[in-house]
């Protein structure tokens, strides 16, 4: 397949695209599968609209007036509404004799299908990223070691003849045709990421190399996922993309840390050297449904523990800041850059700060739950305050978060009961090093 050239059009590519909308058919309005979703998410927006706050304490941001949004805005929420609730539908696996149903995938020609390779594809953010690519009737190949990915993320495209997933460790060179490559590949929570560090730091470095040679060799354009973690600790706020960090290069987050600079560093060597097209995004906390329940990070933590009546610990004071972005705002972002015209590092987070005690009281008030709030010691080179200036993505992408963290942590709380249900009991993982629990074996080194 030949490489197409992205479109400057591309850069507008969820709010011009019908594919994000069920096919159209004669079943009447009020029977088709959109309509349900829809009908419920403007009976929460009004409760939300409507409702006072409690004691005129109500931690949302300050978008969470969702009659302030522009319709292309509110058509983003209902079309990712629509998405999770087609998606939820076809994840359950047919029983015998029954054909398998999959989330409605737009037909287009096959001069505009793109071949996509997702390294980390069955993660938290890369089964989302699928899940939209998928949908938009591109053919998408996933590469995954399965070490903190989970099949069952990507189970509802299993079989699909679009859909291709191959159990490979990236930091092993692999031969495939493609048109675009999202590189998510690499634990992202500082106990997994510190469980081996020398394969983290092989995974950022050999893995990224890999790729990148990869690109170069098929005139792929590339998109490195990198973290907000290269601005270390960072001494001034917000971080905008011109700061070079703070960053620790010995200590226990190194191994991820300086991993992804040396990535960034290798993205736009290829780019100078090996003319490679090449996007950096740099991704704030995020979180979502499909989260680990043992990735040891502050929403699920929190969320699990308030959910068992746990205590809720915090490590620290709490007085930390920390910045979180729901996951369907971070997958509309990537896909912006990727088919953008920009190819500088690009902040993709949301804006709104809590403290870390505040949103732990945030988490026990949606939960209804009765838990205590714990302190504990605080982690070693744990960065004390996290929050990104999007003015490029503003700027460059037309981006911006727009689903309120209160919604978000609703869905994601929806998310944690069924995983309690089904699991029985989950124990959260403490702030030290830690294999993902129920995972498949990997090469220690």
């Amino acid at each position: 397949m030949k490489y197409r050239k992205p479109k400057d059009s591309d850069s507008d590519y969820s709010d011009s695209d019908p594919s994000m909308m069920p096919p159209q058919n004669s079943t009447p309005f009020y029977r088709q599968s959109w309509f349900l979703p829809i009908l419920l998410l403007m009976t929460i927006l009004l409760w939300l609209q409507f409702t006072p706050s409690n004691n005129g304490k109500d931690k949302s941001p300050k978008h969470s007036d969702f009659l302030s949004l522009s319709p292309a805005e509110l058509k983003d929420i209902i079309s990712s509404e629509i998405r999770s609730h087609l998606i939820s539908k076809s994840v359950e696996l047919p029983k015998q004799g029954e054909f398998k149903s999959y989330p409605p995938v737009k037909v287009i020609p096959d001069q505009d299908r793109l071949r996509i390779c997702v390294t980390g594809g069955s993660g938290f953010v890369g089964s989302h990223l699928v899940d939209r690519l998928m949908m938009a009737g591109h053919h998408i190949i996933v590469i995954d070691n399965m070490f903190t990915g989970r099949q069952k993320n990507v189970a509802q495209w299993l079989g699909h003849p679009n859909f291709q997933l191959i159990i490979h460790d990236v930091i092993n060179p692999i031969m495939l045709e493609v048109d675009q490559i999202y590189h998510l590949a690499c634990p992202a929570s500082p106990p997994h990421y510190q469980y081996n560090p020398i394969k983290t730091i092989k995974t950022s470095t050999e893995g990224t190399m890999n790729m990148l040679g990869l690109a170069k060799r098929v005139k792929a354009r590339m998109l490195l996922t990198s973290t907000s973690e290269v601005y270390g600790d960072p001494q001034i706020s917000p971080q905008k993309e011109d700061y070079w960090g703070h960053v620790n290069p010995i200590g226990p987050r190194a191994c991820y840390d300086e991993g992804k600079r040396v990535a960034e560093t290798m993205m736009y060597a290829y780019e100078s050297q090996g003319n490679v097209e090449v996007r950096v995004a740099r991704i704030f906390n995020t979180f979502g449904p499909r989260m680990h329940p043992n990735d040891g990070r502050v929403v699920s933590n929190f969320i699990i523990q308030a959910l068992q009546g746990k205590d809720i610990t915090i490590y620290g004071d709490g007085k930390q800041t920390r910045s979180f972005q729901f996951v369907d705002d971070l997958v509309e972002g990537l896909i912006r850059l990727m088919n953008g015209n920009y190819s500088q590092p690009v902040n993709i987070g949301n804006p709104e700060e809590y403290t870390v005690k505040e949103f732990a009281e945030l988490i026990k008030g949606l939960t209804k739950s009765n838990s205590s709030i714990r302190s504990l010691p605080a982690t070693k080179d744990d960065p004390k305050q996290r929050r990104p200036d999007i003015s490029t993505a503003l700027e460059q992408l037309g981006w911006k978060p727009i689903v309120p963290v209160t919604v978000g942590l609703e869905k994601t709380i929806q998310y944690f009961r069924k995983e309690l249900e089904e699991s029985g009991e989950i124990t959260p993982t403490g702030p030290n090093a830690s294999r993902p629990q129920n995972t498949m074996r990997h090469s220690e080194d």
